[in-house]
């Protein structure tokens, strides 16, 4: 067993634990293949703290940042209570089929509880053969409102604020 924290972005480890999985995440095949820009990396943590809405949920093994779920509160309109997105979720390389991701979830099972949410969502990649195991393991399964209409699909158009 790993030790599984909510962190406080206010305490440095936290917040330097956030930036180093977060980064190894951005610059695996999985998260994009590079890294954080110098931009995210110093303005995250302060962006991070500024919202209200966010619950950080971090993994180590003695000292070492080895994993992290950052999600965000939002909420259904159908079933009128708050959801748990998980945003970001990631576990470092050498510490994968260790157990991290599923503690990880279930801490998060345990946090989307206590704030009364009707459901946790998340994104996996298609290719992400071992997260969609981990995730369809763990009871997550594709959005679909009806079988007849097929899963939902995530869909992104990115904003110029230039």
């Amino acid at each position: 067993m790993y030790d599984v924290v909510t962190a406080d972005l206010d305490n440095p480890e936290h917040a330097s634990a956030v930036l180093t999985v977060l980064n190894a995440y951005a610059s695996d095949p999985m998260g994009g293949d590079e890294p954080l820009s110098a931009f995210t990396q110093k303005n995250l943590i302060a962006s991070l703290k500024k919202r209200s809405n966010i619950y950080t949920i971090l993994a180590f093994d003695k000292q070492e940042p080895i994993g992290l779920a950052l999600c965000f509160e939002g909420f259904s309109t159908f079933a009128c209570k708050p959801l748990l997105n998980i945003h970001d979720f990631a576990v470092v390389p050498a510490y994968r089929g260790h157990g991290v991701g599923k503690q990880l979830l279930g801490r998060v099972k345990q946090l989307a509880r206590n704030l009364g949410c009707c459901k946790i969502t998340l994104e996996v990649l298609d290719a992400n053969a071992p997260g969609k195991a981990l995730c369809n393991g763990q009871g997550f399964e594709p959005y679909t409102l009806g079988a007849q209409n097929g899963p939902a699909v995530l869909m992104q158009c990115p904003i110029d604020n230039s």
